[in-house]
């Protein structure tokens, strides 16, 4: 009763506010295997128990614990300010402006490992905080000096008010994520039922899903996520957690598009991409959330898409690293070959173009049409960009070519995309399985292979003079014609207008043209196999 007075003295709502009951539950109740709980995250979480804080291993790592799994990713709360975390360790950065963020680093390079420690946030009755007319972008200025503050949708903009811990799990999203575990004693910390929820299987929103949503929409897409992680395992949304999520999909639309691309890489990046795909058109979602990936779900039937998704799925499953160049680049290879082939067979009455240029210019078109300005001109672009580059230089197995290909930095990521592309039929696999040896063998092996490939032209061309020397009629090219753009070895090989060439002629070898541009490039996700 007298909560509810304040509450109601405070403004707020007697059910808007429910901090929950506090439930310490021991080791021989949860039992969750300490092996599992990574050392680094123990660390930071000794560290700063040591130093007077409370800090708890968070999130969906504790989820992960008590289903027996091993978390890929460690978060640690903690009621220490990030300026008093930061002072504590020798790597750590604050990060963040909607929600301030401390990473601390251990370990560098593709080794490393990030533990990101958050403060307890109080949670904040959003008729209270301040109100900006616009966005992030728009009010940035105006931004910079509150600490809780909505647009005026409700959506939250800053959210850096630090609080106790009962409020910190109330502002969480799902009742599995919203659990703390300390390592040092083995207890879990739960204020709304989040173990029964795990054991139940399902996956349940604290508070008023609607409000939720609002407050953030980005949980919708966070929804899709961790219902498509756990589906496998038998969770499943709760219906009233699942209702609104097509009406309050609508203000996605308010979201930055930078975010909301983010977000998309980790609906597909997490390893269950393929189990999204089939979520998101189960909840009715597989349009409107984000137009690149609204082309994914669209694609991902397509035998090409969908060796792209098992392939990251795989790869994100044996701990290997993944990019989003790589699966963006396998998505929007359809527009880069049709764009291609179409210019190089001319389009609107137009002479073709050359094949190298033709390339470089469908490319373009693709990313005005489907990237825009999010990432498009940046490192993924420039790494999707390499990756298609490289595909036609593949035809080329003689003179210098080979050598220079595989010395490229990113040559692996291209080769990996040309396998996928043999796989699905759309190269030759002797052409892949050439390639795949080459990239491995010494020098003595690549002359070998390069003698090969030269012995099998020469056989191609003498079968080709042996021909019938009638003269064939010219024929315009039909479309199947221009489905595949013509490498300058098949040019090569097709005697002009049907008609037979000298065995003499035909033996004799060109000297290998210099290759105009075309640096292959490798993003670093999808390399070393």
């Amino acid at each position: 009763m007298i909560k509810k007075f304040i509450d109601k003295l405070l403004g707020k709502s007697a059910g808007a506010t429910r901090f929950g009951k506090r439930q310490e539950v021991p080791a021989s109740v949860h039992r969750i295997d300490p092996a599992l709980v990574d050392e680094r995250a123990k660390n930071v979480v000794t560290t700063l128990q040591q130093a007077g804080f409370e800090a708890y291993v968070v999130g969906g790592a504790v989820r992960d614990l008590l289903l027996g799994l091993r978390p890929k990713d460690f978060d640690v709360a903690t009621n220490a300010t990030p300026e008093q975390v930061k002072g504590l360790f020798r790597r750590a950065f604050i990060i963040g402006r909607r929600f301030r963020i401390v990473h601390v680093v251990y370990g560098r390079g593709r080794e490393h490992e990030v533990i990101e420690v958050s403060t307890f946030r109080a949670y904040m009755d959003n008729a209270a905080a301040e109100q900006v007319k616009g966005n992030e972008r728009t009010s940035k200025g105006e931004l910079a000096s509150m600490k809780h503050a909505v647009d005026s949708s409700g959506r939250v903009l800053r959210d850096n008010v630090w609080g106790p811990q009962d409020e910190d799990a109330a502002r969480r999203d799902f009742t599995v994520n919203a659990m703390y575990y300390d390592p040092a004693n083995q207890v879990v910390v739960d204020y709304h039922n989040g173990i029964k929820d795990a054991k139940k299987l399902t996956l349940r929103m604290i508070g008023d899903p609607a409000t939720r949503y609002r407050e953030d929409p980005v949980r919708i897409i966070r929804a899709i996520r961790f219902s498509a992680k756990l589906a496998a395992l038998g969770f499943t949304l709760e219906p009233k957690t699942k209702a609104p999520l097509i009406d309050s999909s609508k203000l996605l639309s308010d979201v930055p598009q930078s975010r909301l691309f983010d977000e998309m890489l980790k609906l597909l990046q997490t390893g269950h991409s393929i189990a999204t795909v089939a979520q998101l058109k189960k909840l009715g979602l597989s349009i409107g959330i984000y137009p690149l990936l609204d082309i994914v779900v669209e694609r991902a039937d397509q035998p090409f898409v969908a060796a792209a998704l098992q392939d990251t799925d795989r790869r994100v499953g044996e701990g290997k690293p993944v990019a989003p160049s790589f699966l963006l680049a396998c998505v929007l290879w359809a527009d880069v070959r049709d764009g291609w082939a179409a210019r190089i067979a001319g389009q609107h009455g137009q002479r073709g173009q050359p094949s190298y240029p033709a390339l470089q210019d469908a490319i373009d078109d693709v990313f005005n049409s489907r990237i825009g300005d999010v990432s498009g001109r940046g490192k993924l672009g420039a790494d999707m960009r390499e990756i298609w580059m490289m595909q036609p230089r593949f035809d080329k197995r003689s003179g210098a070519t080979p050598h220079s290909l595989v010395e490229q930095a990113r040559f692996r990521a291209a080769f990996d995309f040309m396998r996928l592309r043999a796989d699905v039929g759309e190269v030759n696999e002797a052409i892949a399985e050439w390639w795949q040896e080459f990239s491995i063998a010494d020098d003595l092996r690549r002359q070998d292979l390069m003698d090969q490939v030269r012995d099998e032209q020469k056989k191609g061309a003498r079968v080709r003079v042996r021909a019938p020397q009638t003269q064939a009629p010219r024929r315009a090219p039909s479309q199947s014609d221009a489905a595949e753009p013509v490498t300058r070895e098949a040019e090569m090989a097709v005697p002009p207008d049907g008609e037979a060439v000298a065995p003499r002629k035909r033996r004799r070898r060109r000297k290998p043209r210099p290759e105009g541009g075309g640096s292959g490039g490798d993003q670093g996700a999808h390399s070393g196999e």
